[in-house]
């Protein structure tokens, strides 16, 4: 009797041709645990609150080809996790094979960023700035309704703007609201640098010393030499979130005018967003126009490469001098091994910001 009872069993159990039950998506608000380490708490916008639904919908879109034209390029293509989420090719070469105008700036720590983005600062906002990419004719070249048409035909993705917002919705203010929120989870904060703040390392002699120049005033009236670079690049992040002239072009060289271009200031000729310089050992060439191939050209600069202008910045007035800072090999030598010691191998590699499977 038993042996016909699990028979009968296995009989129905075969014949059963139905679908298993889907369950549909549903509005999903658990809040994204942001890993903010030691820094200070970011101001984040009220209106974006990160959700675990939002970021994996940005993560998604931030790696999604459909949103260029032809379907063959990402935001990803442009930004790679092993160079810091930079491109370290000079230019950009976008769906049409035509290079872009300035350098991809890396994608890190923007959670901190409240100055506007790109070199010139013409996006106020990561929301905005991540709309742009998708219709620069150099870049993916593709219109946001297209765009919009792609995703909303796309179930996966359907699903998960119901997760994420509470409605299948496709806009374009969506999709710059969860690239901003997955852009804001990504956070670089376990550097070597970082680890000698909470005494788990320690910075070799050749470091430290670079660590002291990097942090130290330069004045020939008092015999103080330093590197200077801390006025630019101090803080938890290693930038002061301004547009500065680092004195790159005198006035008749200078192509690039910079974020005067978008405030239509003289006064804001040649100056460009100063960028973080956490992982720059990763990212490649240097500057708004990617003129420098290493850390070691860029020291070179600022020692006694500066230009003047009508807008170089006057904390750079002894890098002006005949022999600028005098650094000796040596001392450009521990500068760069104290550069070294920003990047983040945790960074490059975590999961959480790769291609979702």
């Amino acid at each position: 009797m038993l042996f016909a009872i699990l028979a009968g069993a296995c009989l129905y159990a075969a014949c059963d041709t139905r679908e298993p039950v889907e369950i549909p998506a549903t509005y999903d608000p658990t809040p994204y645990p942001l890993n903010i380490g030691d820094f200070p708490t970011p101001d984040l916008p009220a209106d974006n609150k990160l959700t675990v639904a939002g970021v994996q919908l940005g993560r998604m879109l931030f790696y999604e080809p459909m949103l260029s034209k032809d379907g063959s390029q990402a935001c990803a293509d442009c930004h790679q996790q092993q160079d810091a989420f930079s491109d370290i090719r000079q230019f950009s070469i976008g769906v049409e094979k035509l290079p872009g105008k300035r350098q991809a700036m890396a994608i890190m720590n923007l959670a901190w960023h409240q100055n506007g983005l790109f070199w010139d600062g013409r996006s106020p906002r990561v929301r905005e700035q991540a709309l742009k990419p998708i219709q620069d004719p150099l870049e993916m070249n593709e219109t946001l309704p297209n765009a919009v048409a792609k995703l909303a035909a796309e179930k996966k993705y359907t699903d998960q703007f119901i997760r994420a917002f509470g409605d299948a919705a496709v806009t374009p203010e969506r999709i710059g609201l969860a690239i901003e929120q997955f852009e804001f989870s990504m956070v670089s904060n376990n550097s070597k640098f970082d680890q000698t703040l909470r005494n788990t390392a320690t910075l070799t002699a050749s470091e430290e010393r670079g660590r002291v120049l990097f942090f130290a005033e330069f004045d020939p009236f008092n015999g103080a030499k330093g590197a200077e670079c801390f006025h630019c690049h101090a803080g938890h992040n290693f930038t002061n979130d301004e547009f500065m002239n680092n004195g790159l072009d005198a006035d008749a060289e200078m192509t690039d005018e910079g974020r005067s271009n978008v405030t239509n200031d003289q006064a804001d000729k040649g100056r460009f967003k100063v960028p973080s310089l956490r992982n720059i050992a990763l990212t490649p060439p240097y500057m708004h126009d990617g003129r420098f191939s290493t850390l070691e050209e860029v020291i070179d600069h600022y020692d006694h490469g500066v230009k003047n202008s009508s807008t170089t910045e006057f904390i750079l007035q002894f890098n002006l001098q005949p022999g600028g800072l005098g650094l000796t090999a040596q001392d450009k030598e521990d500068l760069v091994s104290f550069l070294k010691t920003l990047t983040d191998p945790e960074f490059v590699n975590n999961t959480a910001f790769a291609k979702p499977e």
